[in-house]
């Protein structure tokens, strides 16, 4: 017991608190707004491709373009190039606040290629038996597709809080808070191997948590 507790004789359990608080904040208040920007965007880039109901090929190719430049580019790169963008919306580059714009950006787009995917997968017989009772557009997607996807749909956000969760810890680098950040000034800067371990272990706690959460909606949605 005395060597178990000399090893964790750097822990502040405040600080592991208050970190893991601010790592929540980031990751619940960018998955919103990534969720409020990407399904839309996910459920118009399959509006719009190939052989769907409003195809428009140029602006698929626009889309997809930007999708996969934002996919594509690092989130420790898209932390540091969004920099004055982020001091211009929230008034700072640093702590929570600081954070969640490029998490916004980074996820949006992964997320919206998981959703298109989701929509990809519902049966098109649905989408026309719906458009033979004369839907309109928003009944298509608000009846039919969106309802018919929905496992598909938290399977996505599910994949895409785990990313965040990924990616709130890398944002500890420019000084954004949370468990990432007290891993990287005490856990490496200063060489405490006991903040860095249980740092992991929240971080993979949480990430557990959300995926046992994530599987029991998608399986309760998959019985509908």
């Amino acid at each position: 017991m005395e060597v178990l507790m000399s090893f964790f004789a750097n822990i502040d359990w405040s600080e592991i608190w208050l970190a893991t608080g601010d790592t929540m904040t980031m990751l619940f208040g960018s998955l919103f707004f990534t969720v409020l920007l990407g399904l839309p965007l996910g459920v118009l880039l399959f509006l719009t491709s190939p052989r769907q109901l409003f195809e428009q090929k140029g602006l698929y190719a626009l889309l997809s373009l930007i999708v996969n430049i934002l996919r594509s580019l690092p989130f420790i790169i898209l932390l540091i190039v969004m920099i004055p963008f982020t001091v211009l919306i929230t008034g700072t580059s640093l702590g929570v606040a600081g954070a969640i714009p490029p998490l916004v950006v980074g996820a949006t787009p992964f997320f919206a290629r998981l959703v298109e995917t989701a929509l990809r997968e519902v049966d098109r017989g649905i989408i026309e038996a719906t458009q033979s009772m004369g839907a309109s557009t928003r009944q298509i997607i608000t009846n039919a597709l969106l309802p018919e996807a929905r496992p598909g749909i938290f399977a996505a956000i599910t994949v895409t809080a785990i990313t965040l969760v990924s990616y709130t810890a890398m944002a500890g680098v420019v000084g954004a808070g949370g468990l990432g950040d007290l891993a990287i000034r005490f856990g490496y800067q200063r060489f405490q191997t006991d903040v860095m371990v249980v740092t992991v272990v929240m971080l993979l706690i949480l990430v557990q948590i959300l995926q046992t959460v994530g599987d029991r909606l998608v399986v309760h949605f998959s019985r509908k």
